[in-house]
């Protein structure tokens, strides 16, 4: 039987949504909703960190404990002699998990890239949603307490958890083309935001009835959420009879509005063959993945610092209550939705994307200057906040997800090898090493110097941003100008 291939996509002209169908949308909501899931239980730690440590620590405020314990159960839960060292120990824990979290990205980008991402990305959901019940609710029923054993578990977590960006990463990336690309991944990772904003909503709800069931309730829905995504995801086209046309990656092929797609009848022979996979160290070598992945270093220890410590200083430095703390943080993570989506915009109106960057990292060193100072008065917090998101949480949300697939669909594959998976995890990994490494360091400066020189130090890692993308800002500057100077002179 002959191939027929029918055309399905509406012209340019009929509009930016005319490209997608109701697949588009089912992968797009699956893949938002299953990270969101993953980042709710990843806040839910940072959201009752005071509550951890009062647990860990002898204290008569410590609400955990009925008022008349008897000696021997102060002593089990006496892990620490102070909240500084309980602190520090959460600092370590933090540490511990991002820098497992990046080794496992290194290995599960290459893992998507050559296995059925529906699997890999269901393993990592189910599997980190059990390491979490038992390290936050199934320890504090059985009123066990065991430094190793937090540690071990955290570790365990942080393996599981890097199997699902990339896999999220990878399968947008098969759904969606070049075309809108900014717009579209910018909307898609507001999902660790909204995932931040959900845990935290969750986390103050049930805090009354110990941190324990905020524990509960997230990994719970997460478990759910990895249960639905091996049912219900498909990861490409091609898995209900669509061809996938990528104008970017076919080279001396009719171009196609990128985006669209081909309803696919096939006959006795295969359309094409399956992409060869990239090796991890070619994957390294491709133009842009390195500069990107050391600024990305850089921007997550910033970003990620504020996702862990937030409610933690907002209620050690002002004083407010654990609940109100939590709730109030979340105006960093809508700041960083709007940011993101907005930023995304602009970098496909523009056909490039360092500028965008480094704008908003330049706007986000002043906004840090900014909430450093900020008055002991809630609305003015939150708006300085949302701010702060809009510029931090903006580009490194475009790191991680669009500039992401970019460099894994670039011209120099020509199509012929699959390397989102692999690039997505050495982009996102190496921004673990660098958040690992500054989670400790924050809890260091903090009990050493305090929270201002906290904030010199979050300056300092977003002006490293800048100058490790700077040789592409000014490429894509030159780029413009160029264009700009041939669109003259045709006029």
């Amino acid at each position: 039987l002959s191939l027929l291939v029918t055309p399905v996509m509406s012209s340019p002209c009929c509009g930016f949504l005319a490209q997608y169908t109701h697949h588009h949308l089912v992968a797009f909501l699956l893949t938002f909703f299953s990270y969101v899931l993953l980042h709710a239980s990843r806040k839910t730690f940072s959201n009752v960190k005071v509550s951890i440590s009062a647990q860990w620590t002898p204290s008569v405020q410590n609400a955990s404990s009925p008022a008349f314990s008897p000696g021997e159960t102060w002593e089990e839960n006496n892990l620490f002699a102070d909240s500084d060292e309980a602190t520090l120990f959460l600092g370590v824990l933090d540490t511990i998990f991002l820098f497992s979290y990046a080794v496992g990205l290194y290995m599960s980008g290459v893992i998507g890239d050559r296995m059925n991402l529906r699997y890999v990305l269901s393993f990592g959901l189910c599997g980190s949603a059990i390491v979490e019940f038992v390290f936050g609710t199934l320890t504090e029923w059985l009123q066990f307490y065991n430094i190793y054993l937090y540690c071990g578990l955290w570790v365990l977590n942080g393996l599981l958890q890097s199997a699902v960006w990339p896999c999220v990463v990878a399968v947008m990336g098969n759904w969606f083309g070049k075309s809108g690309r900014g717009f579209v991944f910018g909307l898609w990772s507001a999902c660790a935001s909204v995932g931040n904003i959900l845990g935290a909503f969750l986390a103050s709800s049930v805090l009354k009835y110990g941190y324990e069931y905020a524990f509960l309730v997230t990994s719970v829905l997460q478990f759910a959420g990895g249960v639905v995504v091996f049912f219900g995801l498909l990861t490409s086209p091609k898995e209900v009879g669509e061809y996938w046309a990528h104008s970017e990656t076919v080279e001396g092929s009719e171009e196609v509005c990128d985006g669209g797609y081909y309803t696919i009848q096939q006959g006795n022979e295969e359309l094409r063959e399956t992409p060869k996979a990239i090796g991890f160290c070619q994957a390294f070598c491709l133009p842009g993945v390195l500069p990107y992945s050391l600024a990305y270093a850089c921007l997550k220890l910033v970003n990620y610092s504020f996702f862990f410590w937030l409610p933690f200083y907002l209620s050690r430095n002002f004083g407010w209550k654990e609940a109100q703390a939590d709730r109030l943080s979340v105006w960093y993570d809508v700041g960083g939705i709007i940011g993101g989506t907005i930023q995304g915009l602009i970098s496909d109106c523009m056909g490039k994307r360092a500028p965008v960057l480094a704008v908003s990292l330049l706007l986000a060193m002043g906004a840090l200057v900014g909430y450093s100072h900020s008055p002991p008065d809630q609305v003015v917090n939150a708006a300085l906040l949302a701010t702060t998101g809009f510029f931090i949480g903006g580009p490194s949300n475009m790191i991680s997800s669009a500039i992401s697939a970019d460099l894994g669909r670039q011209e120099a594959l020509r199509g012929s090898q699959e390397a989102l998976a692999t690039v997505t995890g050495i982009v996102d990994g190496t921004g673990s090493i660098g958040a690992a490494a500054g989670q400790y360091l924050v809890s260091l400066i903090e009990s050493k110097l305090g929270w201002m020189c906290v904030f010199y130090f979050f300056i300092v890692m977003t002006g490293g941003s800048i100058v490790f993308i700077l040789p592409l800002i000014l490429t894509e500057i030159r780029a413009m100008w160029r264009d700009r100077q041939a669109r003259t002179h045709q006029l």
